[in-house]
């Protein structure tokens, strides 16, 4: 069943980032996938890239790139009622549009057969 994933789909919460690092991670060359089941709220996806990738115009030019593999490979690909969340790694932005949807491919796939490492706990609140 494929179903149709746009910006109505997007995670904006930062609780439901937080829930999607405890889930299934899925580490590729450009990008780190997190896969995490949302209790029924639809196929989800969410992108982060950290100021350590580079300044803002490259981190937009990134997250543009990820949304459009995201639009193309959810659909179809995706887990149904679990949240997809990017994470862009240094490089990802050089790297060739046509190998990251492979990659985006064959890291859904390793997702939904349950293969890649388990989430990390949570991390302890600083105190100030």
């Amino acid at each position: 069943m494929t179903q149709s994933v746009g910006a109505s789909n997007a995670i904006t919460a930062r609780s439901d980032f937080l829930a999607a690092n405890r889930g299934l991670r899925v580490p590729m060359p450009g990008f780190v996938l997190l896969v995490h089941p949302n209790d029924g709220r639809g196929t989800r996806y969410g992108i982060t890239v950290t100021k350590k990738i580079g300044n803002a115009v490259v981190r937009n030019r990134m997250k543009r790139r990820f949304r459009e593999l995201l639009w193309a490979h959810l659909p179809a690909e995706g887990l149904p009622d679990h949240d997809h969340v990017l994470i862009g790694r240094e490089g990802g932005v050089e790297r060739d549009f046509a190998r990251l949807s492979e990659e985006l491919a064959k890291a859904l796939g390793r997702a939904a057969r349950g293969e890649g490492q388990r989430g990390r706990p949570p991390r302890k609140r600083r105190t100030r």
